[in-house]
């Protein structure tokens, strides 16, 4: 797992990166945080400082990849080198699809994936609840999801988000027991779940679905404005992440608050298909 001392020198860099670009960059705290091995991570130290950094952000079968080198240290190479190590470990690990993840305003982040051959694929906006006045929800039942809510989890991960079965369940194995993991019970039954991470201040929404037969009748809705008056009134900003090309959920988002404050464009590397 990555040290105490190499998380302080990645956050300290992402915010010397994030200064200098006026952007922000997704590194996936919470999954760097809970590292179990190292063999997803690249470091590169110069006279002991750490001016380039790559992590592989595993999901199921699929694997996001984000990035950064220190601005005085750039054109050196050093991070086409961390590039390098990490598509051989992705392909030593048995990952069969590769997302390159960069801030959408970053034209040097666009050139260099253009040249390792990586293609436009979407964006995802990071938005943020606006404070507004929302309904109370009286007939919507949340609680905290337990081993025998897997097979429901991994259900609704097939037929909200398009996963096949074998990735959605590595990705639900992972929560298992989590108390920021909730399922949405109605009188019929559990019809979906919704998960909210909170750290320093925000609340994240992850993994916020519906099953498809009972979307279009307003539970959506009823769930986020509950999960939100609870998050902001406990002294936390909330925020979400959703892909444009979902314009349901980003319409929904919208509807109950969120705004767009970041967008993050996200590449495949064409040369997925050698990884087969």
């Amino acid at each position: 797992m990555l040290t105490t001392q190499q998380l302080k020198d990645i956050e300290k860099l992402q915010k010397e990166c994030e200064i200098h670009d006026h952007l922000q960059l997704k590194l996936n705290w919470e999954m760097l945080r809970a590292r179990e091995s190292d063999h997803l991570d690249f470091l590169h130290y110069e006279n002991g400082e750490l001016v380039a950094f790559l992590g592989l952000y595993a999901m199921g079968s699929t694997v996001e990849v984000c990035g950064m080198v220190k601005p005085s240290a750039r054109r050196k190479g050093y991070f086409h080198r961390l590039f390098q190590q990490g598509m051989e470990s992705v392909k030593q690990n048995g990952y069969r699809k590769v997302l390159l993840n960069a801030p959408a305003g970053s034209d040097a982040a666009k050139a260099f994936l253009s040249k390792q051959g990586a293609e436009y694929a979407f964006t995802e906006h990071q938005m943020e609840w606006q404070e507004k006045s929302l309904e109370d929800t009286d007939d919507i039942h949340l609680r905290h999801a337990t081993l025998d809510d897997y097979e429901m989890r991994v259900r609704l991960s097939v037929a909200s988000f398009g996963l096949n079965e074998e990735d959605a369940r590595a990705i639900e194995s992972e929560f298992s027991e989590d108390t920021d993991m909730f399922m949405i019970d109605m009188s019929e039954g559990t019809v979906g779940k919704i998960r909210v991470s909170r750290e320093e201040g925000q609340a994240w929404i992850y993994g916020f679905s519906i099953l498809p037969e009972y979307q279009g009748r307003g539970i959506g809705r009823k769930v986020l404005r509950r999960v939100i008056k609870e998050q902001s009134m406990a002294g936390y900003s909330v925020h979400l992440e959703v892909e444009t090309k979902n314009d349901h959920a980003l319409g929904l988002y919208e509807s109950v608050g969120f705004k767009t404050v970041h967008s993050q464009d996200y590449y495949r590397w064409m040369n997925s298909a050698d990884l087969v």
